[in-house]
């Protein structure tokens, strides 16, 4: 190595440049998870934060759920998404804590989840259900409130499955954690 030269980390290191945050929330915007193909991972909240350190993207990510299989793939999605862009070797830290809850979706992807046939989460993380309070789930198809819980794990960990009692269709409902 000679002086001056850049070691083997920071190749494709450049300065921030005017609008390269704007930009690479524009590229996140168009990731989409890959269990819920219609809302992005901004759209979800698990990107928390994108920054630009020692000349390169850094993205805090926390998945819905500290077991989520599909974790790696949204990384992975999220790392490939940037570098096509032109982001070298982006930097992404997965954090934990505070857990992602669902009060992070945004209300884009709410509307989202619905048209997508997915009940949103409904209210807030008050924690209501831990005290004997179930949440009242609308029907993503035909609006009734009228429904019933069938199992507290739909066709994901975060999703319960519920089934209308008006319309008889059954549906995925995003839980409130």
């Amino acid at each position: 190595m000679q002086p001056g030269e850049l070691i083997a980390g920071d190749r494709g290191a450049r300065a921030l440049r005017e609008g390269d945050l704007a930009r690479a929330w524009g590229v996140l915007a168009q990731v989409m998870d890959p269990e819920v193909p219609v809302v992005s991972v901004v759209d979800l909240g698990v990107v928390r934060d994108v920054a630009w350190r020692d000349g390169h993207l850094h993205l805090v990510v926390t998945p819905t759920y500290s077991g989520c299989p599909a974790t790696e793939v949204i990384e992975g999605d999220i790392r490939q998404a940037l570098e096509q862009a032109g982001f070298s070797a982006p930097a992404l830290e997965r954090r934990l804590t505070p857990a992602w809850t669902s009060d992070w979706i945004s209300e884009l992807g709410r509307q989202r989840l619905h048209a997508y046939g997915i009940a949103p989460p409904e209210g807030s993380t008050s924690k209501a259900s831990l005290l004997g309070k179930p949440p009242e789930v609308r029907c993503p198809q035909c609006g009734s409130a009228h429904t019933e819980l069938l199992s507290q794990f739909g066709s994901t960990a975060c999703k319960a499955l519920y089934r209308c009692r008006a319309c008889l269709e059954p549906f995925d409902y995003f839980k409130c954690i």
